[in-house]
């Protein structure tokens, strides 16, 4: 582990079988890991699920990375937090073990620059709410993802994390990045739509259990209204 930081703390659910693809879920910035491990009862069951704690202590709860402002990383926070991160990971899914990140606002952040630090290492990623760390010391180049499969949810009306960078991160996982890419934006603020949870769920079945090739019925970039705020959310 990096100097520093405690061990991680991790609750899980799921499938207890050390080979079930693992389905690792970050939290929100001052959340914590029993908040975001609800979200598993919406998931497909027989996945391995680990919801991990944050190393900094933020706002009653824990974040992945001192900022600059919401949604803009300290390159050297989030490089020492990712290293942490990646010790933790080697102990619990070796080589071999799909690995797929949920993150929700800064716990999607923390996805996004695992996916670009390592992209090879990992079985694709949910940027649910947030930003990528752009400007934060992981590469954001033409082609950085290309073939990792990433799903990216948005809420039209989100005023939590600035527009401009859930514009940039639309635009870059949909386009150069390579990325082959599931999207959605539902007419709701800082919170997940009950259809983008029904699509992560298909998402996960369709990369994890399905041929390649196909995509989830859930595929789309808007859905019906309806906004299901769940506390495996909450924070920013």
């Amino acid at each position: 582990m990096s100097p520093g930081f405690a061990a991680p703390v991790v609750a899980t659910a799921g499938s207890a079988d050390p080979s079930a693809p693992l389905i690792v879920l970050l939290h929100g910035r001052g959340s914590h890991e029993k908040e975001i491990l609800s979200l598993a009862d919406h998931l497909p069951a027989h996945f391995a699920y680990a919801a991990v704690r944050a190393p900094i202590a933020a706002g009653g709860g824990y974040a992945w990375f001192a900022n600059r402002g919401i949604g803009r990383p300290i390159a050297e926070s989030l490089r020492a937090t990712m290293d942490w991160f990646t010790g933790w990971l080697a102990t619990v899914a070796p080589a071999g073990r799909p690995v797929v990140l949920v993150g929700f606002s800064g716990g999607a952040a923390f996805a996004g620059g695992l996916i670009l630090d390592e992209p090879s290492r990992y079985a694709g990623a949910a940027i649910l709410y947030g930003t990528l760390p752009f400007d934060a010391g992981v590469p954001t180049t033409p082609a950085r993802l290309t073939g990792l499969p990433v799903l990216v949810a948005q809420g039209e009306h989100d005023t939590v994390i600035p527009r401009e960078l859930l514009d940039r991160t639309w635009d870059y996982l949909l386009g150069e990045s390579g990325a082959p890419a599931v999207a959605r934006r539902d007419p709701v603020g800082h919170g997940l739509a009950a259809p983008a949870v029904q699509t992560l769920a298909e998402w996960l079945q369709d990369h994890l259990d399905r041929p390649a090739g196909r995509r989830p019925a859930g595929a789309q970039r808007t859905a019906a209204p309806g906004q299901r705020r769940d506390p495996a959310v909450a924070g920013e």
